[in-house]
């Protein structure tokens, strides 16, 4: 009875201003560090270990005690060593029943072992109450007070109170705490540092899939092609004028698959008359990744533009300007103003201009800090409205670039036409299914199927 009832005070939240005691089991970089953050928040820190002897490196207000004098200590328990070592808490099963363990464990790889780390710790000593957390900050984060790392906190376990306790401790450390669920999400949490950009996969493999096969295709048609036939040497165009065609190239058809499937799930809706049924797992990871798709296009945009202003100040323009001019002052010819020609220049610029800009607003809006301020119709009508607005300006802005040479022989090479025509076909595609989708006789079913309505299909599946 007196056991249970010190359990219950010690799990009960302290309101004086003195916070309560926690014990962090191990005295590695990660402990250390996390002990002086708590110290520095008002915790009474004592660490357990197998040797008891103070060091330098330990926190100097915190107490180094064996692992048994530790846990009577405290209610809660940070441990703070790899699973591999967790063996010596059987023998304290009954000094950690009903205590708060809070695994912060890692491993090497991805599902290393069939349960979580966590999950087993709870399996070890069934009597305590386990928690994830801690496991996504690092120790040099809590060191430089989380001023240039993440202060996000994945915390899950079984118990609400122990896990309210922790998140609790997480918020008195200037860190934020997410609450993921049951300890089920155990799993999920210790996989997500181990994860390098995992929403970035698919848009950087395709985006160097697409850069190889447009660098190649460049190659052969503005460099192979004029040696074989001209015997001309313009391998210097691999450095600025064949990665000037690629970026707005890939910028282009980026933003074009960033609203590809949106389209794709419209159609797949009114087909079906419903939205209550799952897309194909395909196309639900590509609307997950749209908004990484969005930001390497941004990028792509933002070397053309780089790549242009350097134009005027290359070997190759200047000697073609030098050269243009020497040949009318010894053929005294001066070339008329040609204001058709002059029209389109301008409005091709005009173009890129606004659609850049228009790009840039939305990369700035994708940003947490920023969509966090605006409310879902804001951030609705800058993604959706602005961002198709930024299509047509872009696709505008290739086609008056492209002006009468589309249906010109001498553009095409080897029956290749120029690289930029390749990239009005995913924008044109998305741009004439969007504006079909519109009109009245399909805009408004599928407005009422988001809305909730279903109609009865007229198909077997």
């Amino acid at each position: 009875m007196n056991k249970n009832s010190s359990d219950i005070m010690a799990l009960a939240p302290n309101n004086s201003n003195k916070r309560e005691t926690v014990c962090i089991f191990g005295t590695g970089d990660f402990g250390r560090a996390l002990g002086h953050k708590m110290i520095q928040s008002g915790y009474s820190v004592v660490f357990g270990s197998r040797s008891t002897q103070t060091s330098s490196l330990i926190p100097k207000d915190a107490e180094v005690l064996s692992h048994t004098e530790a846990a009577q200590k405290a209610a809660i328990i940070i441990i703070a060593i790899q699973r591999q070592h967790y063996n010596f808490l059987t023998p304290l099963a009954e000094i950690l029943h009903g205590k708060v363990l809070v695994d912060i464990s890692n491993n090497l790889k991805i599902n290393q072992y069939p349960e979580s780390n966590a999950e087993y710790l709870a399996q070890l000593v069934p009597s305590a109450k386990v928690v994830k957390a801690f496991n996504t900050v690092s120790a040099w984060a809590l060191q430089s007070g989380t001023l240039d790392a993440s202060r996000q906190v994945f915390v899950c376990g079984d118990d609400m109170e122990a896990k309210q306790m922790v998140m609790d401790i997480v918020r008195a450390l200037g860190l934020t705490p997410l609450d993921k669920g049951s300890l089920l999400a155990a799993q999920e949490i210790e996989n997500y540092p181990l994860q390098l950009f995992p929403m970035w996969k698919f848009p950087i493999l395709l985006s160097l899939g697409l850069v190889t096969f447009f660098f190649f295709y460049s190659l052969i048609r503005d460099v192979i092609y004029p040696y074989v036939y001209e015997k001309k040497d313009f391998s210097f165009f691999i450095a600025i004028s064949i990665p000037n065609r690629i970026c707005p190239i890939l910028a282009l058809t980026l933003l074009a698959l960033v609203y590809l499937p949106g389209v794709l799930a419209a159609i797949i809706q009114l087909y079906r008359g419903t939205k209550y049924r799952r897309f194909p797992d395909w196309l639900d990871k590509w609307m997950l990744c749209r908004k990484q798709l969005g930001l390497v296009a941004l990028a792509f945009a933002s070397l053309h533009v780089l790549y242009t202003l350097v134009i005027p100040i290359r070997s190759f323009v200047r000697w073609r300007i030098s050269s243009r001019t020497i040949s009318q002052v010894l053929n005294n010819q001066t070339e008329p103003l040609n204001t058709t020609n002059a029209w389109l220049s301008d409005s091709y610029l005009s173009l890129g201009i606004l659609g850049f800009f228009l790009f840039v607003l939305l990369g700035i809006t994708s940003l947490p800090s920023v969509s966090n301020n605006v409310n879902w119709r804001e951030f609705r009508f800058v993604q959706s409205k602005l961002g198709y607005l930024t299509l047509i300006l872009c696709t505008a802005h290739t086609l008056v670039y492209g002006g009468n040479r589309f249906l010109s022989p001498s553009s095409y090479r080897w029956y290749l036409p120029n690289a930029y025509m390749l990239s009005l076909i995913a924008p044109c595609i998305v741009l004439v299914v969007k504006f079909v989708l519109i009109f009245p006789c399909l805009d408004k079913p599928l407005t009422q199927i988001r809305q909730g309505w279903e109609r009865k299909p007229q198909y077997s599946e």
